[in-house]
């Protein structure tokens, strides 16, 4: 990616799906990362983390080979040597930020995010915390966008990330998705859908929107088209710490939002009716354009 993008310095990219090495050559940079010979570098890692600790034998996740035992290398201990040499650490997805899926009550693996594993006040040696982008998956423009702040930032052109207590940017994840929604208007007005396919608010139907902080509505899903609720999926949360087990059952009402919506009726239909009242003039030309 040597001078594609504007302002940023000449980047490597060392990724398993778009990698032309296989094998011990794609291995390689990553054990000269972890001997401190390819700084500096920013560790992108994806995927929660196991714990590798909660059972007698075997192990949960790994990637490569040693050369010396033959065996397997333990993702954990891929991170314990990548991440002291690392100008920056980005967690990319709900389930390497925060666990996700994978960390549910009562699953086998122990599995947790990054900062869980880590530690939540962890800094690279940058001073930078760990930054994550959650997402199930993570928006594509959210990922560039952040990868692309970093390397400004690593030479001078960009102040600290900003990061909010959940470790995300804040210029990402400050509003939440009903905020920018498509069929917030509808909510305002009362409108709420009673099933799947109408283009009014879809809250009672599951939708979580009003309390989760993700920017898809606005952002869409690739070049600014798609967003779940914007096709007329619900919103289950899978960008905050929380998810998936405090946003279940899924299409369930949530809650809070009985009382809300339910405040909302008096005043949204009453206000409604009002406007369809001013609607209905204002679609009529004054009386003295005539001929």
């Amino acid at each position: 990616m040597f001078g594609a993008l504007p302002g940023v310095p000449c980047i490597r990219l060392h990724n398993p799906v778009l990698a032309y090495e296989t094998g011990d050559d794609f291995l390689a940079p990553f054990h000269r990362a972890a001997e401190g010979k390819l700084e500096p570098f920013i560790l992108v890692v994806e995927g929660s983390i196991p714990n590798e600790k909660n059972k007698q034998e075997g192990y949960w996740a790994t990637f490569g080979t040693d050369a010396l035992s033959g065996q397997p290398i333990l993702t954990t201990d891929w991170i314990d040597r990548l991440v002291p040499h690392a100008w920056a650490v980005v967690a990319a997805g709900t389930c390497a930020t925060y666990g996700g899926i994978h960390a549910m009550e009562g699953n086998p693996t122990g599995a947790m995010g990054l900062p869980d594993y880590l530690g939540w006040q962890w800094k690279s040696a940058a001073g930078i915390p760990i930054v994550c982008i959650p997402g199930c998956p993570s928006q594509p423009d959210n990922m560039t966008e952040t990868l692309l702040y970093l390397l400004h930032q690593s030479v001078g052109r960009a102040p600290m990330i900003p990061l909010d207590e959940a470790l995300r940017p804040t210029w990402l994840f400050g509003d939440t998705l009903h905020e920018g929604c498509d069929r917030g208007g509808y909510y305002e007005q009362a409108e709420f859908a009673e099933e799947y396919g109408s283009r009014q608010c879809i809250v009672k139907l599951g939708c979580w929107g009003p309390v989760v902080q993700c920017n898809v509505g606005k952002r869409g899903w690739i070049n600014g088209l798609g967003g779940c609720p914007n096709v007329g999926g619900i919103c289950i949360g899978c960008t905050m710490p929380g998810f998936p087990d405090k946003f279940m059952p899924f299409m369930n009402q949530p809650p809070g939002s009985l009382l809300s919506s339910r405040a909302v009726s008096t005043y949204g239909r009453a206000i409604h009716a009002l406007r369809r009242f001013t609607q209905a003039s204002l679609n009529k030309e004054p009386g003295w354009r005539h001929r």
